[in-house]
């Protein structure tokens, strides 16, 4: 790529990290996370869509969407539920809670992110406890808030479970990073929670690159297509200028490549034409606008390729379904909060 398509994409969508817990375990230890939009509320309740992580400082554990057969992680893995599933963090595989614990991401927020937890024997609490005297392993646990809508392409290609390997060998700097945030933690110094915020934007960013790294040569999806020369190219450019008239014919040019196969190629990763994709492309970056500033609808309208109001308000309301204003309006006073993406 000639230009940092997914970096545009992630400041587009408003991603967003915090990390919300840091943990101790003694097995034995289970603890159950509910669908993330059941927490949505008390942990990021501005936000649309929320993608729950944990990463491994020390130790083992297992991880498992819900009903499903578990993940072992070790020093330094991480694992990523990217479409909000409810999943289970364990000691041991096929360990189940009686119930999700929902109590605690209700409980009280402490003077400081992270709350400090110990998981082991008698279950999750909010003081640390020596718990069982099982293996130990310690976790840094948190969220990533972003906008689901009007359209945000990675969510879209994301699986529910990534796992992303930190053994030995492989070239991250992972680890560094996990003890960097138990240190800030620990100190709870000023300014901790926007270094915790910052930092698990950071490892988000890295478990993205490497889960592109493996993907297979026959992938599809949004990341394989920026992986490829020509629709990397392509998207590179839609994302740079996306108030450009742009039409297949000028694409095709910029990207060097045949209108045809600009447009097979576009279709086999992306999933749909180069020009279906701009349009749903120029609503998120309005709908950002909208949310994030008070440009007139007009100013939007010319921001992203529209020579009137009017235009702009009949392509915005076909896409996302509703006005312009309506939306500006909705997303002011927090009732757009966990929309689920089309």
């Amino acid at each position: 790529m000639s230009r940092d398509t997914l970096s545009e994409v992630l400041r587009t969508v408003r991603l967003r990290g915090a990390v919300f817990s840091y943990v101790h375990g003694s097995a034995p230890w289970v603890v159950e996370t509910p669908h993330a939009r059941e927490i949505i509320p008390a942990i990021m309740p501005a936000a649309e869509h929320m993608i729950p992580f944990h990463a491994v400082v020390e130790g083992t554990c297992w991880g498992a969407l819900a009903g499903e057969s578990p993940v072992r992680l070790s020093d330094s893995d991480v694992i990523l539920f990217p479409q909000g599933d409810p999943h289970i963090m364990s000691s041991a595989p096929g360990m189940k809670p009686p119930r999700p614990d929902k109590d605690f991401y209700f409980a009280q927020r402490p003077p400081q992110l992270p709350h400090a937890l110990s998981l082991g024997g008698s279950g999750v609490t909010t003081v640390r406890l020596e718990g069982g005297a099982g293996e130990r392993a310690t976790l840094v646990c948190g969220f990533l808030g972003l906008d689901a809508r009007p359209f945000n392409p990675l969510l879209a290609t994301l699986p529910r479970v990534m796992h992303v390997s930190g053994q030995p060998g492989t070239h991250s700097w992972t680890a560094s990073l996990l003890r960097a945030a138990v240190a800030e933690s620990d100190q709870r110094r000023p300014g901790g929670e926007a270094v915790l915020e910052r930092m698990s934007e950071m490892l988000f960013v890295e478990v993205l690159r490497r889960y592109v790294d493996t993907l297979p040569a026959g992938h599809t999806g949004w990341l394989a297509g920026i992986r490829d020369p020509s629709v990397g190219r392509a998207l590179a450019l839609l994302h740079e200028k996306p108030g450009m008239p742009w039409t297949l014919e000028r694409l095709a040019d910029e990207a060097a490549i045949s209108r045809s196969t600009l447009h097979e190629r576009f279709v086999h990763f992306i999933g749909q034409p180069p020009m279906q994709y701009l349009t749903r492309w120029r609503m998120q970056v309005a709908a950002k606008l909208l949310h994030d500033t008070k440009a007139k609808l007009i100013e939007v309208a010319l921001g992203v390729g529209y020579e009137s109001e009017a235009a702009f308000s009949r392509a915005f309301k076909r896409t996302v379904g509703v006005a312009p204003g309506a939306w500006r309006a909705g997303h002011r006073t927090g009732s757009g909060a966990e929309v689920v993406q089309p």
